[in-house]
């Protein structure tokens, strides 16, 4: 099965390059043909050297591509570089590289031999281990998943984790139920939308390791607008 792995990216010209070329080197390593798979840059509106870095890794390997997305929104990223992928795998981690890369082959089995239609990372998951995160977001992250499945009635563990990945064929399925939102709360809406639909869908134990230092993430704001995104995507599935 072939497939494509986006990461969107914001203003990301200090990391871009060493973090991409770490994915690409696992790649080249586990998946020795290179036809089979893309590693898709999705810029989301940066303003640094982001684009110049991309545009200079998409020239040099022909297995790393870039997305001008039209403004910014994670995801509309995902939306946008999905729209355009003809792999049977799509999916997305972040540039960071929190989850560590060799759970990547465990997601390529459980869809290509188990028949998995998504597959997602889990921080919440008793067999993960998650490392360097402070007890603030672990609190929060913990209240927000607990929201979730209180409102969504959902039984997944963990909605916001940056590493998931799916049939290329659902996609359009689940847009249609309601995975639509241009922001963070996209992530959510797939696992969402894929329960809704019964969906056959693998939790993925990890090891996770928190980059503060390159967190943007302001969680008051945050959480005021996850709980509208759930508004709205309930008012959706009615």
């Amino acid at each position: 099965m072939t497939f494509d792995i986006t990461i969107p990216v914001l203003n990301e010209e200090e990391t871009l390059k060493k973090n991409v070329l770490i994915l690409y080197e696992f790649l080249k390593d586990n998946f020795p043909d290179q036809n089979q798979w893309k590693i898709v840059i999705a810029d989301n509106g940066s303003t640094d050297k982001t684009l110049e870095i991309a545009q200079k890794l998409d020239q040099k390997i022909d297995e790393i591509t870039y997305v001008k997305v039209p403004k910014r929104g994670v995801g509309l990223a995902l939306k946008t570089s999905w729209g355009q992928s003809e792999a049977d795998i799509v999916g997305y981690m972040d540039l960071d590289l929190a989850t560590d890369l060799s759970h990547f082959l465990e997601v390529y089995d459980c869809i290509e031999k188990l028949d998995y239609d998504l597959v997602y990372a889990s921080r919440l998951h008793p067999d993960s281990q998650v490392i360097g995160r402070t007890l603030k977001r672990e609190i929060a992250s913990r209240g927000f998943n607990f929201l979730l499945k209180a409102y969504l009635n959902v039984g997944f563990s963990d909605g916001m984790c940056g590493f998931k990945f799916l049939k290329r064929a659902v996609f359009p399925r689940l847009f249609e139920l309601g995975a639509r939102n241009d922001g963070w709360f996209f992530s959510t809406e797939l696992l969402t939308t894929a329960e809704w639909e019964g969906l056959k869908i693998f939790e993925l134990p990890v090891k996770w390791t928190d980059d503060i230092s390159s967190s943007r993430v302001k969680v008051i704001p945050l959480a005021k607008k996850y709980i509208q995104s759930m508004i709205e995507l309930k008012k959706r599935k009615k």
